[in-house]
């Protein structure tokens, strides 16, 4: 039922053991000074920014990039900077590619964090494909290096790399796991301050094909460790939202080299019945690969397009995020909510959220088993409170649609630690949701997701 074997184990306090065994600062990096003691919470412990406007792009610093105007106005490729030549570790061919890069500003914490995770959305068209960096300043003044986030683009044909994220990426103080930057030890009072995103847009030499960066962002957070949550008080509740039902358990077996088939699909599966909420979906030209026998074969077409080739699964959080925002006009961010309430007020004013949990079969009753990492996508609340979710491990597309209850669905999606069944501490997601909403939403929707923090 996991969205791809162990999910990560550099999240929250996992990897404090490992800090004594991480390899030593970088010459350049600034010497160690004594860290603070960890801060006195006093504003929301989620901080999501993105550079998604014409005002943004331009206060940003370009290498080759130009803006590009329109109602949906980013990032393209002016004139190439320089070549590179890039080694594809998943096809095993190198080729060259021309480039230019786009350097964000230094966005300063409103509350220093212990982990971010950056998304994207973009249109990279074939031969095209961007990669996507952060650099973080530690609270004692020295910095990350500029860390990869992932290697992506829209394709997988010939013309294309592999999508990726890349492993052993670390500095002695943090690393990456998949999507996510972390601390490795936030017992200490180290924290993250700021950072920097940088955009990296590449296309075949001489080729006029650009990729086009639409939004990108981040969301960095300093959840507290935790094994429980409080419980949240219902508040808008009796309100459900009609969104597609599928299974991700009907493909079993189909497609096995994208992560062992359906049986770990739960991310691309959640993410396609909210992408079709929105009125969108894959084009019988695009499903013309799936074996006609297969029913919903949008899923099996979201499988193969949000493959992380290094995580060998389809579970890399802004993977799912940059698919989604491949259709026309749809957003999609990865962010951390702070409680159900949070859901509800998405949910009233008509945005499904995608939550990520993991739990024990004992810790959500219905659910039926346990899974060491899981989507699903909570589309309304009962009058009592207790959450409608669409659970794609479910036996078929009818039984999606399930009733958990309100404190067990938000302890488990919440909470950073919790044991497994030998007992051994584990992390949780700590809050993390896909956030899918078109470009033209809603003013009732623009108004949650600005009060949200979401722009």
């Amino acid at each position: 039922m996991s969205s791809s074997a162990p999910r990560r184990t550099v999240l929250a306090a996992a990897l404090a053991a490992a800090a004594a065994a991480a390899t030593p600062l970088p010459a350049t990096a600034a010497p160690h000074r004594a860290t603070p003691p960890p801060p006195t919470r006093t504003t929301n412990p989620v901080d999501y920014h993105a550079w998604t406007t014409p005002t943004d792009w331009h206060r940003g610093t370009a290498h080759g990039t130009r803006v590009a105007a329109g109602h949906r106005p980013g990032i393209r490729i002016a004139r190439p900077a320089g070549t590179t030549v890039y080694h594809d570790p998943h096809t095993g061919k190198s080729a060259t590619w021309e480039y230019a890069t786009w350097t964000s500003p230094v966005h300063r914490l409103p509350v220093p964090a212990t982990e971010a995770v950056a998304s994207w959305n973009a249109h990279t068209p074939p031969g095209t494909w961007i990669t996507v960096e952060l650099r973080a300043t530690y609270s004692d003044g020295g910095r990350t290096p500029w860390y990869v986030m992932g290697r992506w683009t829209a394709g997988d044909g010939d013309a294309d790399i592999r999508r990726t994220s890349v492993d052993d990426q670390k500095d002695g103080r943090s690393a990456v796991s998949t999507d996510t930057l972390a601390l490795d030890d936030p017992t200490t009072g180290l924290r993250f301050t700021a950072y920097q995103l940088r955009l990296t847009l590449l296309c075949r030499p001489g080729t006029t094909a650009t990729p086009t960066v639409w939004r990108l962002g981040a969301m960095a957070s300093d959840v507290p460790a935790r094994f429980e949550v409080p419980p949240s008080t219902p508040g808008l509740v009796g309100h459900e939202l009609r969104v597609p039902r599928y299974s991700q358990e009907i493909h079993k077996g189909q497609y096995p080299e994208y992560d062992n088939g359906g049986e770990a699909w739960c991310s691309p599966t959640s993410s396609e019945m909210i992408i079709e909420h929105w009125g969108r979906r894959p084009t019988r030209e695009q499903l013309a690969w799936v074996d006609p026998s297969y029913a919903d074969p949008q899923v099996c077409h979201a499988a193969r397009y949000t493959f992380d080739y290094q995580y060998k699964g389809c579970g890399n959080w802004p993977f799912n995020a940059a698919y989604a925002a491949t259709y026309r006009d749809l957003q999609a961010i990865v962010t951390r909510l702070t409680s159900l309430n949070d859901v509800e007020r998405l949910v009233h004013a008509g945005i499904p959220v995608i939550t990520s949990q993991s739990f024990l079969k004992s810790e959500l009753d219905g659910a039926g088993y346990g899974t060491a990492g899981h989507l699903m996508t909570v589309i309304g609340f009962t009058p009592t409170g207790n959450v409608i979710a669409n659970d794609p491990a479910s036996p078929n597309d009818p039984a999606v649609r399930r009733i958990y209850q309100r404190h067990q669905l938000e302890t488990i999606w919440l909470r950073t630690k919790r044991k497994d069944a030998n007992g051994q501490v584990k992390s949780g997601s700590g809050g993390v949701c896909y956030l899918y909403f078109p470009v033209e939403s809603a003013p009732s929707q623009h108004r949650v997701l600005r009060e949200l923090g979401i722009r």
